[in-house]
Order: C-alpha cells, then structure tokens, then sequence
C-alpha cells in the first residue's frame, strides 16, 4: 500500500512505533452471475454451415453436370427430355434449404433497417433462381441454375470458414471459463473430507487441494506450502511458491503439496468471472475504428445495389442478352458484399481482448486501449508500482566481528513478535536466508527507541539512530550517512550496550522497473515518477532506475491536478497506480493502468487492468495496443481495397479483353477475401508478451 507524505518515513527512521493495527478495507463488490455458454451460438453455428455445405455439394454435383455449358464445355452430352425440371427441382432444394441463413440474415437486416451483407447475398441467389425459374416456365432466355448452386455452395464454405475463425478467437474466453473445476473436497468440522458440487459451497468453508488438482474457487491458504501455476490466469510462466496467509485463484494448479484453503471468494464473484466478465463487456465497447468499418460497409451495400442495377442496364443497352446481363448484376451484388469490412475489426478486437486477458492485462475500455500506443508519458506511483510497497534490507554493516548471518539472526528473534513494517522487512531477510530463530526471553518495547530482549543470556536491542546517538557510542558513521542521504531507514543492533551493526532498510526496487525504464526511453517515451513520499526517497529511486522527472511529496488529492499539468505541455500520458489511493489521477489521464490488482479487479477508475504488478507488463500493452492497430489498418486496407478492385471486374469492364467473371468467382473472391481477414485476425496470437 502506499505511503502517505513524507512524515512516515521519519517515523520509521526514530523507530517509533512498534505496533501498527492493519486493518484491510475488505468491501464486498457486487458482479452479476456469470454465464459460461456465451460461445454455444457460434459453435452451432459452424456446424450448421458445414453441414449445410456438404448437403448442398450433394446436390450441386448433378446440377453442375447437368447444365448445357459445362457438357459442351468437358464435350460430353447427357442431355435428356425433361432433364431442366430435374435441375429445377434439385436448385429449389439449393435456394431454399442453403440459401435459407442468407434469406433469413436479409429478413433481420431489413427488419432493422440495416440492410448489408445478408440482403446483398440473398438478392443475388434470389435473383438467379427466379430468372432461371422462369426460363424453365417459357421466358425467353438461358438458365443460369448452376452458376446458382455453386454460389450457394461457395458462400456456404465461406461462412464455415469465417464461423470457425469466430469461433477460435473466443476459443481462449471458453479455456478460461473450462478452467474451474466442477467438484471440490470439502472438509467437515470432524476433519473428514467429502467430495460436494462447487454450487454447494459457501464462504468460509475449508477445502482440501491435492497435488496436481485445481483450486476450486478463490480463497486463502490456512494450512501447508505448495508451488501454484498461475500461467493460464496471469500469464506469469513460473509457479509461485504459496504458504499460510497467501491468497490463491480459483482454477489454478496446485503443483506440489497439499493445501487446505478457506473459501473467500464464490464462483459468480471469483477472480476468473469478474475477467471473463470484462473481457466481454470489452469486446462489447465499439472502438472508433469500429464506428467507421460499420458505417463504411452501410455504405457499400447501397453502393453495391446502385452497381448492380447500373450494370444491368448497360449491358442490355448494348445489346447483351437479358442472362448474360443478370449474371453481371449477381456478380456484382456477390462480389460486393461488404463482409471482410464488417468483420475486420471485430475479429481483431476478440483476439487482442481475449490474448490480453490471457497475460494478465485487462481491456476495460477499448478507446483508451487503441490510444495507448499514441502515449509520449508514463507517469509511474512509485510506491508498489516501481518497488514493492514493503521494507526490504538493502544493506548491512557488522562491527566488533559480529558475524553478518548472527546480526540478523538476533535482530529477527527480537522483531519476531512486531508487525512493524521494519521487523517484517529483517525477518522476511532472514527467512530468505533459512536462518533460524533463536530463543528469547524478557522481551520489552522501548517506548519511541526500539525494542530489546535477552538471548543466550545476552541483551539484544534493536534501536533508533537517536538512541545510539543520545547514549554517545561512537561509531564509523559513513555508511550510515550515505543511507540515510538516499533516504534509506537504518537500525542499530546492540549487545549488551556495545553496537554490534546496522541494518539500512528501504521499499525495495522492484528488479523490472530500471528494464522498463530503459524500454521506454528506447520508444522516445518519458517516465515521469509521482509519489506522495519525501523527494530524499524518491530522488534515490528515479536516479537508480533512470527516470526523467520527480514530483515528490504530492498529495492523493493532488495528483489529478499534476497529471493536468503534465498533459498542458502536449503530452499523451498514461497513468500507472494501484487505482485505489490514484483513481482521480487515473481517469484523468489518457490512459489510466491500474497495477497489481491480484484478484481485485473491480476498478471502476482503470481504463486497463494489470492483474500482476510487474512494471514491464505496461510495455506489453503498449506493443499490443500497436499490434492491434496495425492489424486493424491491415485489415480496413484489404477489405476496402479489394472492393475497389473487385467492383469494376464484376461489372465487366475487362469484358473488351475477354476477362469476365461469373458470380461463381466472384463467391470466391468475396469468400477469400473474407477469409484473409479472418486469418489476418488470428495472426495477433503470435504476440509474445516482453
């Protein structure tokens, strides 16, 4: 958490106070229940198409062969009285039953008044096979049945194929939501265990996870020590070594030991809802990008009818056949369809949202996102966004021969009681070293100096510098005075009154923060610290890690007003804080990055959501966000480019060099570029988080 302004550090440095009540703002939020069968709509809907498709192939195979054009084309001829009424009972079967989503889609979109992809496909089959139905029943002029099938044919494995890629980009929403189990062993008050459904339980229950099982929901650890996988939720590759008091995520893996945890959090307000949750509601927002590709591809449905009806009244006003001049139109309503412009931003909104979720980084406003690539400034919360927001020993100094691992092994005896930040900083050192406590007896807290206690017969005291200093013992004091210059906390440790060393302790620097630093300097992006504690402590840091400017001593208040300012100057920023003590500071900003949410992700002020805490996961939405972008344009390019392109081929104005296409080909075209897009989409999964 952090620091208020500078005073607390000075009462850290007189070792004041040695007992700090904690107390955890621990407020309930409130998440709707989660629904995990979002993605059914679209898995039936690839199966519907692929059915469909080889349905209808069935029935394309005779009609295709059976056509006029294409016997004398392979120069065969298996002409038979009667054979057209076969060939239009068999297209009804095509029009009606393949054609029937497209029928429908036109019905809805007509219905909405939003007429595009749909109408267009389903103008064109319906044209086909009501000219062609009335050549069979004495109009004068050439069926156009299998041109019809292999339209209807084409379009269909097309959608298969853009179904599927859908259906894949929300594939990693439905990993996620799999990843809950659907038991758990729950632990009766007689120690018993029994294996109950996961809707059966409640908060507060004990749950016992065996290695290589799932935790079932969120929770606490209340007995045992185990290695947690986390990388399906976090992103973090490396598991992380959990014990008592730790909190763990609903549907990661319990690696080693067995764990038995307490149940905080159920499945409608766990960790892994509130981010499937998100994640939709992000997939929801519309981008601008969003906004033009929709208006653009209203647009070219009216552009496309106004085409199609030109083109058939040319090519009969110079004397084409009334067929050959409705396969131009068909072609055109075809090969017009304003499908890969509708899909180009959605599907690379799905995959960048979802892969995102997947790393830990969280999309809860998709503008914001799309802006984060524009940013010039990072304003950076130093406390728990650029250290660790808890003391650490930095630095240790022996006198009169005192051996290095005793100093601290005394010191973490006489601390082991205080839940003073400094005695959770020399006892952290010491657990990180595996030394052992020692006995102790006589413990007493010196009122405003320190404590002290009696081991192995000796009296150790833990004190303040005022202490040494107000009994006069003499020590080589320039380690001390180059600590306390970079802001640093430092206590002695006595024995028997006679000074044995000195530990110096500070919030550690997180080890990412100089690489991230460094990161963005590369990127012509400044790094700008803001932080409420004393400008000793946060020169200290910037000058370690390299940041380029330092407001120190800023109150929560204020922060808001000097992100402002920071923007005044023509800067893009994006803010990056724990989004509880910085939520002002963070909305104002152009981009808000809340860092280090764990499982509390509900920040309402945070535009993106970084689940860990690590500083380099800011430098990963920003090559995503760039990604996305360049995705998008590729995307937005092809599709409005292969319209350019594709609309004057169908028109037939290539027709004087022999180049027509027919709208079998033009289903193709349409379908490919349909599907390029699609891929182009699926081609973000490749981004590797730095």
């Amino acid at each position: 958490m952090k620091h208020q302004k500078s005073n607390s550090h000075h009462e850290h440095a007189e070792h004041r106070e040695h007992h700090h009540n904690h107390q955890k703002n621990n407020e309930p939020h409130d998440h709707s229940n989660h629904d995990h069968g979002g993605h059914d709509h679209h898995a039936h809907m690839v199966t519907d198409f692929r059915n469909k498709f080889f349905i209808i192939l069935i029935f394309t195979i005779p009609i295709v062969l059976l056509s006029p054009m294409i016997q004398s084309f392979i120069g065969v001829d298996w002409q038979f009285t009667g054979d057209i009424y076969i060939v239009a009972a068999l297209s009804t079967f095509v029009y009606f039953y393949g054609g029937w989503p497209f029928i429908k889609g036109a019905y809805d979109e007509l219905k909405n008044k939003e007429p595009a992809m749909m109408t267009l496909i389903a103008m064109a089959i319906s044209v086909a096979y009501f000219y062609s139905m009335a050549v069979v029943f004495g109009f004068n002029g050439e069926e156009i049945f299998w041109e019809l099938a292999t339209l209807v044919l084409i379009m269909l494995l097309g959608h298969w194929i853009e179904m599927r890629s859908i259906s894949n980009a929300s594939k990693a929403l439905e990993s996620l939501a799999s990843l809950m189990p659907d038991t758990a062993n729950r632990i009766s008050e007689n120690g018993e265990t029994e294996e109950v459904q996961i809707d059966d339980i409640k908060a507060g229950d004990l749950l016992l996870v065996k290695p290589g099982e799932k935790m079932p929901l969120d929770g606490k650890i209340v007995k045992g020590k185990s290695q947690v996988d986390e990388s399906m939720l976090t992103g973090e590759s490396v598991p992380v070594t959990k014990s008592v008091d730790d909190e763990v995520i609903g549907g990661s893996i319990n690696r080693e030991g067995s764990l038995t945890i307490e149940v905080e959090k159920l499945m409608n307000e766990s960790y892994l809802t509130q981010v499937i949750d998100m994640v939709k509601e992000s997939q929801r927002t519309k981008s601008k990008t969003q906004d033009v590709t929709n208006k653009a591809a209203k647009w070219l449905f009216y552009i496309a009818v106004a085409a199609g009806i030109i083109t058939f009244i040319v090519w009969m006003s110079i004397g084409a056949t009334i067929d050959a001049s409705i396969m131009r139109l068909v072609t055109v309503l075809v090969i017009a369809c304003p499908h890969a412009l509708g899909l180009a931003a959605p599907l690379v909104i799905s995959v960048s949202t979802s892969l995102a979720a997947k790393h830990g980084l969280l999309i809860r406003k998709r503008p914001q996102f799309e802006n984060a690539r524009k940013i010039d400034a990072v304003i950076f919360d130093k406390t728990g966004t650029l250290t660790e927001g808890k003391f650490g020993v930095t630095d240790i100094q022996t006198f009169n021969n005192m051996d290095e691992n005793a100093l601290l092994s005394y010191a973490a005896t006489v601390e082991n009681d205080s839940e003073h930040p400094i005695a959770t900083g020399i006892i952290n050192e010491a657990k990180s070293k595996e030394l052992e406590l020692l006995e102790m007896t006589e413990f007493n807290s010196i009122t405003g100096v320190g404590i002290e206690g009696v081991i192995d017969g000796k009296q150790i005291k833990v004190v303040s510098p005022g202490y040494v200093r107000k009994q006069e013992i003499n020590f080589d004091d320039k380690n001390f005075n180059k600590w306390s210059k970079q802001g640093k906390t430092v206590v002695f440790l006595l024995v028997d009154e006679e000074l044995a060393g000195a530990i110096a302790l500070a919030d550690k620097i997180k080890e990412s923060s100089k690489q991230t630093i460094e990161q963005l300097h590369k990127r012509n992006i400044k790094a700008i610290m803001l932080t409420g504690d004393n400008q000793k402590v946060a020169n200290y840091v910037a000058e370690q890690i390299g940041i380029d400017e330092v407001y120190a001593e800023v109150m929560p208040d204020e922060k808001a007003d000097k992100v402002t300012e920071i923007q005044d100057r023509g800067l893009i920023v994006a803010m990056t804080g724990d989004g509880i003590n910085d939520a002002p500071a963070l909305t104002k900003a152009d981009v808000g990055i809340a860092v280090g949410a764990g499982t509390d992700i509900a920040m309402d002020s945070a535009d993106i959501v970084l689940v860990d805490s690590n500083p380099k996961d800011i430098l990963a939405i920003f090559s995503l966000s760039k990604r996305t972008y360049n995705k998008l344009v590729q995307n937005l390019i092809w599709a409005t480019g292969y319209n350019v392109v594709a609309l004057p081929l169908a028109a037939g104005v290539l027709a004087p060099w022999g180049i027509l296409l027919s709208p079998a080909v033009g289903a193709i075209l349409m379908s490919l570029s349909t599907i390029i897009v699609a891929i182009n989409a699926q081609l973000l999964h490749r981004f590797e988080v730095e």
